[in-house]
């Protein structure tokens, strides 16, 4: 007899493209978790300067040149540029990462040489873009800080640029004014004699208000008619953005240069800057160059004074020079570090470390236009760097003061017309020469940076807390399954399958998206999704038991149980989910680790717990005739 009905699929069976679809899903989560079996190698890294390339012949020279010294090298190789050079121990590590260093310093070769971990995978595995998981700070060890901006700089600093603009802007309409100032807590004082001319005034500002972001208000005074200029709210949140992410910027180059691989910086709040430098261990170069706020400026020597004077004249002040005195020296500047595009070390005709400077095209014509004019005549180097002074506030470090800090570098004679090309000389050690072409070529920092917490995680530290995570996940992970074999029979021993897969599934994902990292507390999350991942087992296989206690039949209770679960299960992980964006938004460090590992744990466990298990008991159970199952 023949039938236009379509065939009905039996209950708990999938079509053979679902199957073919989950071995795939579960062979890539296989092979993409592969790498971290075998583990990081430590090594030694190798990068040209701002990303530069290295070459093959410095690549071979370099490995010679440990060859020669008889250092023992795992594996070395050139990718894409960087050279890697794999050993055993850290402490070999370490050694050969000062070696390297040392020889091509003294080779007057510029490449940043840092340590790092590196994958020990095979080359296959590597070729189809395999990765291992990226380790947290408190994994991996080396250096927290966290940074405060000083505000109140940055927006002193923008006042003066202001009322230099004013004063030229008035100047060159021949506007007549007393003074402009700035006043703390008022903003910009402008004086004028007369009501006439403060009108005047207030014009020429106002029309250039909604560029500037200045406000104004008038009034008098017994002597003066006066105009008090103040930065709008708008302008003074971008001034703050705009001090926050040059100095991130500015942070990141002095951090490349110090040769730190995959550094963490990022913004934290509304003037605070988070730094991690995994690997490194010296916390005190690390402070000194990325607190620094060198400022370069080259002004003209007031000869009127000459050296040693007791007081500077007029448009001048009086800061020293190392171990020489005092010199008097003019408050304009004729170009500062804003005009440096680069700074290198050098050695003079005595062998003494000079830096070599480069200024841009604007800042070499200004340059040039003053010292043709002045050739004979003394200019002054001024180093200008601020510090900030703390004060422990219930066991915390707190930033109470600034100190500013001028010395004149040193102070030679303009024997000839300057370009965009000359060099500083002065009484410089091959350190300090060295750290401060460094700062000077990484950039000024807008405001300076305080560190205002400071932590120092070790590498054998690191690895405790590896080991203990592993520890704590081997561990919850065997009582589950011991747990769902006891209760649940084969029921649980598929759900103990499922367990596994979403931890390789987990793994995978980690693995492969750009920017995940491993944190301490993202193991206490993995940890507790293995936890979450059986629920939704639980639930099922106990509304299963109660389909067969009221006496339907095996296959109808497998059926019912998956589907009558389904949306218990789908409202108590969504509700998780929303839970884990919030901490992932509002949170930062070990918040977001945790919340990072959470979400995506509970998005695999869902998939293995509802779909991964069901198939398998599909397999086991599906297209039958059965009357007991073994739950």
């Amino acid at each position: 007899m023949f039938s236009n009905q379509p065939q009905m699929r039996p209950i708990n069976t999938y079509p053979r493209w679902a199957y073919f679809m989950l071995a795939i899903f579960f062979s890539l989560a296989v092979l993409y978790a592969l790498p971290n079996y075998y583990g990081e190698d430590f090594a030694v890294q190798i990068t040209g300067e701002k990303g530069a390339p290295v070459s093959q012949q410095t690549f071979d020279e370099v490995v010679g040149f440990l060859n020669d010294k008889q250092l023992v090298i795992k594996k070395s190789s050139l990718e894409e540029g960087t050279a890697i050079i794999r050993v055993n121990t850290s402490e070999e590590q370490l050694n050969i990462r000062d070696e390297i260093n040392n020889y091509l310093t003294a080779k007057d070769q510029r490449f940043v040489v840092a340590p790092n971990f590196v994958p020990a995978m095979p080359d296959w595995l590597k070729n189809i873009g395999g990765q291992s998981l990226k380790l947290g700070l408190d994994l991996r060890g080396g250096i927290h800080f966290l940074m405060e901006v000083d505000m109140k700089t940055a927006i002193g600093n923008r006042e003066k640029q202001y009322i230099d603009d004013i004063k030229t802007q008035l100047r060159e309409k021949r506007v007549f004014y007393a003074s402009i100032d700035s006043v703390p807590n008022l903003g910009i004082l402008a004086k004028f004699r007369t009501e006439e001319l403060r009108d005047e005034a207030e014009v020429l500002i106002r029309s250039n208000s909604s560029s500037t972001g200045l406000q104004t208000r008038t009034r008098e005074t017994e002597n003066f008619y006066e105009i008090v200029i103040t930065i709008t709210q708008t302008k003074l949140i971008e001034i703050k953005d705009y001090a926050i992410k040059q100095n991130i910027a500015t942070l990141r180059n002095r951090i490349n240069e110090l040769g730190v691989a995959e550094p963490v910086i990022q913004q934290q709040g509304s003037d605070r800057i988070l730094v991690q430098l995994p690997g490194i261990q010296d916390s005190t170069r690390a402070k000194e160059i990325l607190g620094k706020t060198a400022i370069l400026q080259f002004r003209l020597v007031d000869e009127s004074a000459g050296m040693n004077a007791s007081r500077a004249p007029i448009g001048s002040e009086l800061i020293e020079e190392d171990g020489r005195g005092f010199w008097a020296v003019k408050n304009a500047v004729i170009v500062d570090g804003s005009h440096l595009t680069d700074a290198s070390v050098g050695y003079d005709e005595r062998g003494m470390p000079q830096i070599n400077v480069v200024l841009d095209g604007e800042g070499g014509g200004k340059m040039l236009a003053v010292t043709n004019k002045n050739v004979g005549r003394p200019m002054a180097i001024v180093l200008i760097e601020s510090r900030g002074i703390y004060k422990q506030v219930d066991g915390k470090s707190v930033l109470v003061d600034t100190e500013i800090i001028k010395k004149v570098v040193s102070a030679p004679n303009i024997n000839s017309p300057l370009g965009s090309r000359f060099r500083i000389t002065g009484r410089f050690l091959p350190t300090e020469a060295r750290d401060l072409a460094l700062v000077l070529r990484s950039g000024s920092l807008i405001a300076p940076i305080y560190i205002v917490e400071e932590r120092t995680v070790g590498p054998s530290l690191g690895q405790q807390n590896i080991d203990m995570g592993k520890t704590s996940i081997m561990a919850g992970f065997i009582a589950v399954l011991l747990f769902m074999l006891v209760f649940y029979r084969v029921f649980g021993l598929v759900a103990n399958l499922a367990l596994v897969s979403n931890l390789i599934f987990i793994i995978m994902i980690m693995s492969l998206v750009p920017g995940a990292t491993l944190t301490l507390p993202g193991i206490a999350g993995i940890l507790l999704t293995v936890g979450m991942a059986v629920d939704a087992n639980v639930l099922i296989f106990e509304r299963i038991k109660e389909e067969l206690k009221e006496g339907v039949n095996p296959a109808q209770a497998i059926h019912n149980g998956y589907d009558k679960a389904f949306s218990t299960i789908a409202d108590a992980n969504v509700t998780t989910l929303i839970a884990a964006l919030v901490l992932f938004g509002v949170g930062t460090g070990p918040v977001a680790g945790f919340a990072v590992t959470l979400f995506i744990g509970i998005l695999t466990s869902m998939f293995t717990a509802i779909v991964g298990s069901r198939a398998i008991i599909n397999l086991i159970y599906g297209g039958k005739s059965i009357k007991k199952i073994s739950i």
